[in-house]
């Protein structure tokens, strides 16, 4: 059902595109259009990933990582069957993880500081395991073209007052209501496709690390400590939002239309009641290495 929906969202969003194409410059705008989604798609597939690293200011972790965090990673993605992701480690306090890259062979798991630090080794791999969900699914190339196309009919919207076909066909009020409804509708649906993949990706994640009850504590955890504690280089690009395991930006934890992400206690319901249909036994809590709340981690 998550990939049915997934399909009809993303047709949703192909037909919004080629539309507003068609209402600016007619027939040839649907030409136009195209051709620029095919181009920022090109660009995408091959940078965006990248960029979104260098953003972040993530640093790789090694093969040679000390704190084992690296092993357990390539335990996990052996695990689920997929290639070893390079790693990252993000200089923030705020606890948060996310995937990248448009392939399995070209992907990308990024932890943030205050991941490692503040949660168990368990909690920590089921973060892990739930992003190599997102990578087994391909949700990061699903999510990046996505997010291509949003930017694309922002843009091509904005572009309504230069095109004198658009006045034609619309006139000047529903010219302007073009360039106000359509970057809406178009960040509806990215989304809500973001939801979507986030519910199949904690179901994903669950039995690649083996414990609901992990992923539910962690998901708990983090949304504590992501209301709290500032990503300063998240707030100053909202774009990259939709990627993380929680909200970073201290959205409102519902389900609402203009919600990356799917409420953290619904997401934790889903896994708890996923958890006793397995017959799963509660996780005993880790003891911490000190009062500073260092993690197991080091």
């Amino acid at each position: 059902m998550g990939y049915a929906k997934t399909a009809m969202l993303m047709a949703a969003m192909t037909a919004l595109f080629l539309g507003i194409g068609y209402l600016l410059a007619g027939t040839s705008g649907i030409a136009i259009a195209f051709a620029v989604a095919v181009a920022m798609n090109a660009f995408s597939w091959w940078n965006s990933d990248k960029m979104v690293l260098r953003m972040h200011n993530a640093r790789p972790i090694g093969p040679d990582d000390r704190s084992g965090l690296h092993a357990m990673v390539a335990d996990l993605a052996r695990d689920a069957e997929l290639p070893m992701p390079a790693l990252y480690l993000i200089e923030t306090a705020q606890p948060n993880a996310f995937a990248t890259g448009r392939n399995p062979e070209n992907a990308a798991v990024a932890v943030t500081q205050g991941l490692v630090r503040s949660l168990s080794r368990e909690e920590v791999a089921a973060v892990v395991a739930h992003e190599l969900a997102h990578i087994k699914n391909r949700d990061t190339a699903i999510m990046m073209v996505t997010a291509t196309f949003a930017g694309a009919i922002s843009m091509l919207a904005n572009f309504a007052l230069f095109f004198g076909g658009s006045r034609e066909r619309m006139g000047i009020v529903g010219t302007l209501a073009l360039m106000i409804l359509a970057p809406l509708a178009a960040a509806l649906v990215q989304m809500a496709i973001s939801r979507t993949r986030e519910y199949a990706a904690d179901r994903e994640g669950a039995q690649i690390c083996g414990n609901p009850l992990w992923l539910a504590t962690a998901l708990e955890r983090i949304q504590q400590g992501a209301a709290r504690i500032d990503n300063h280089t998240a707030e100053r690009n909202p774009a990259t939002a939709h990627m993380f395991i929680i909200n970073p930006l201290h959205a409102h934890a519902h389900d609402k239309l203009f919600s990356t992400h799917p409420s953290t206690e619904n997401r934790v319901a889903a896994l708890r009641e996923m958890a006793g249909n397995r017959g799963t036994p509660s996780p005993r809590p880790t003891t911490r290495r000190n009062a500073a709340h260092r993690g197991p981690w080091g």
